[in-house]
């Protein structure tokens, strides 16, 4: 019997510029599309995920990152962030656990106020220097969004929630993701922030030719830039 077909869709960070980039472009400049794509989180695994993991042999495309590449990246938000006029803060992340937020994401979603839940965390974590691997700060969110502060605050705690997010990770591994944002329409599949409108063109079925000729038009770039102590992923991941 044939596998279901899986509904075009898109791996994001909380942790990542790049996946806020693309966040912002996507909801603000294609609405529809963000709305028919289903959302699915990534982000490195604390012990107790990353068990869950080994013992499923699965295993996620996380390396250190080089100092080389950090002062890259560094350099490279502060180009778009000047190119766009924005001030952004810049977090500093010390022994983070993304569970609390990535699977406080899941624990929104449930609630039917995922999205509203990434658009709130992506500011707290960007515009507003907070910490969102505290739980503190996703149960000051929960209040933002009308929601149990306990409920966002403890996601990292609760089985189910846990069992999700090792789904979400299980589900990035088999699609070959090997980092963020990462866009996938039938058998195509698209990486970076740049990529971002030759998947819209595959998503509405437009032919490809013209959009990659004019990809890197600074217009259609996302409209917010960050800069980050420990931006982006380690393994490329945005």
């Amino acid at each position: 019997m044939p596998r279901p077909k899986k509904p075009p869709r898109w791996y994001f960070s909380l942790r990542s510029p790049y996946s806020w980039f693309a966040y912002l472009d996507l909801t603000q400049r294609f609405p529809d599309v963000a709305d028919a794509l289903e959302w699915i989180p990534f982000w490195e695994p604390d012990a107790t995920t990353q068990k869950m993991l080994d013992e499923a042999r699965v295993e996620l495309p996380i390396v250190a990152m080089s100092r080389a590449k950090n002062f890259y990246i560094l350099q490279d938000l502060a180009r778009i962030s000047k190119a766009r006029g924005l001030t952004m803060t810049v977090p500093i992340d010390k022994d983070p656990n993304w569970e609390v937020s990535h699977l406080a994401y899941l624990a929104a979603k449930e609630q039917g106020r995922g999205k509203e839940f990434v658009d709130a965390v992506y500011r707290a974590r960007w515009q507003e220097g907070r910490d969102i691997t505290a739980p503190t700060t996703m149960a000051e969110i929960a209040g933002e969004l009308g929601l149990p502060a306990e409920l966002l605050a403890t996601a990292a705690d609760d089985p189910q929630l846990r069992k999700q997010g090792f789904d979400c990770l299980v589900s990035s591994y088999e699609d070959g993701l090997f980092g963020v944002p990462f866009f996938i329409h039938g058998r195509d599949k698209f990486f970076g922030v740049d990529r971002l409108r030759p998947f819209i063109a595959a998503f509405q079925g437009r032919p490809g030719e013209d959009v990659e000729e004019n990809w890197q038009d600074h217009d259609e770039l996302p409209l917010f830039a960050p800069p980050a102590g420990d931006a982006g992923h380690a393994g490329g991941c945005g």
